[in-house]
Order: structure tokens, then sequence, then C-alpha cells
């Protein structure tokens, strides 16, 4: 009952801040900084879900300047524990599928995120030039999952090189944003789920590096990632046991 609830008033919040995103973007649809303004509402699911997020190392990250952010993509549940991470003037890359999402899909197109046809390999390369021309052209950073779809309790999957050639490309830093595990923690009929940390990593330089370079810098990244990912793990087991030792009973499993 709990969960039906919980769908519904998730729902209801989307139904509602597109209907009024709509409204507001219409003067100037596509524009960054609406991204930012609702990832603020987005922000607000965790209490509908049930879960505490601690969120920290956002003075890591370069704003003003420009970036590519990168973080580890576990289920649809990034919708509630990513978007305070998000910096301002920041938009994020999804396929173009999620157009076609009801209202979401309305919602991800008018603030300004950039949808790509992930399906078309031949224009990938093209499509990686013109991101890395929009951030300057824009003056904007990327958000990207480079894990490339949703990773669903398998642990951090290989990174696809296309965020790296990106920044390279763009001559940009790349930034790491991890989430700890959300794989079988989250139960939306259970009132408490427990805690989930977000923590922006320091800024990669990658003026050393040429498009070449492109999957080093991936595996680097991913090599950072999850050994932090790990640590958050552990973490959270320790912070949930100390505020109920009842509560390893449905503390994620680490990867």
């Amino acid at each position: 009952m709990l969960a039906v609830l919980r769908l519904f008033m998730a729902a209801l919040f989307v139904i509602i801040t597109t209907l009024f995103a709509f409204i507001y973007c219409l003067f100037s649809p596509k524009n960054p900084k609406h991204v930012y303004f609702f990832c603020r509402w987005f922000n607000q699911l965790q209490k509908i879900v049930g879960v505490t997020l601690v969120q920290r190392g956002l003075e890591n990250a370069p704003t003003p300047n420009k970036s590519v952010y990168i973080s580890n993509h576990q289920s649809v549940f990034d919708f509630v524990t990513d978007p305070g991470m998000l910096r301002p003037r920041t938009v994020s890359l999804g396929k173009r599928d999620l157009l076609w999402v009801p209202f979401f899909g309305l919602l991800y197109w008018i603030t300004g995120n950039i949808l790509i046809n992930r399906e078309d390999k031949s224009k990938a390369r093209d499509t990686i030039k013109q991101v890395a021309e929009a951030i300057h052209q824009r003056d904007l950073s990327v958000w990207v999952y480079p894990e490339g779809t949703r990773s669903k309790g398998r642990g951090l999957l290989p990174f696809k090189t296309g965020a790296f050639r990106m920044a390279i490309e763009a001559g940009v830093p790349i930034t790491p944003m991890c989430t700890s595990t959300t794989h079988n923690k989250i139960n939306l009929n259970r009132t408490n789920n427990g805690i989930v940390i977000t923590e922006m990593l320091e800024p990669i330089d990658v003026s050393g590096y040429k498009l070449s370079d492109a999957r080093a810098l991936a595996d680097h990244c991913h090599s950072l990632m999850a050994e932090k990912i790990a640590q958050l793990d552990q973490e959270v087991a320790q912070l949930e046991s100390q505020a109920n030792p009842k509560f390893d009973s449905h503390k994620p499993s680490t990867h």
C-alpha cells in the first residue's frame, strides 16, 4: 500500500513539475539554467522515497568553469539520488527515446538537456564533436553516465569512451560523482530506506591526454570511482548499523 502511495505521489510530482516547467520555460526553452532549477525540485524526491541523502564534495566541482561530469548509473532511483549534485549550467546527455516518456520526456527536453541517438553508431563521432563544441558555444557543462546503461546490481560496469573523448575534445576536466549502492536497498513498501551518500571527487585534468588516450583515461576514472563507491558502501553500512543494529538485514551488497 505504501508503495502505491509513493508511486502516485511521484507521478503527481512529475506531472505538476512538467506542467509548471512548460510554462516557466516557454519564453526561454532549452536554457541550461532551467536544468539546475528543476533539479532542485527533483532533489526533494528523497522524502517521498524515504531515503536520507548525504551530499558532499560539491566544493570540488569546477564551477563556474566547464566540465564533463560522470557518475555511476544504477537504476531509476538515480533520479532520486543524483539531481542535488548537478551544478549550475550543467545539462545531461540522454538517449532520444526519453522524449517519448510521458511528461518526463517533455520536461527533459524543454529544460535544456541534450538528446542523442545512441543507435546510430556511424554518427557517434560527430555527436561527440558537436557536444564538445556546444560546451563552449553555450557555456555549459555536461553530465554523462559513462556505463551507457543501468548496472542493476552488477557493480560498476565498464566505461564507454564517449564522455572522455568529449572532455579531451573540449579541453575541459572530467569530474567524477559517486553514489553509494542502491541495488536491493530501496523498498517502496518500507518506511525508512536508510542512507545514500553521493560524493563529488576532485576534477581530473585532461590536458595531457590525446583522443587516442580516451580508453586509458576511462579506465583510470573507473578505477577511482570503483574504489570510492566501495568506501561509501562501507561507510553507509557503518552509519546504518550505528543508527539501528537491525538495519543490517537490508544493507546493500558491496562489489
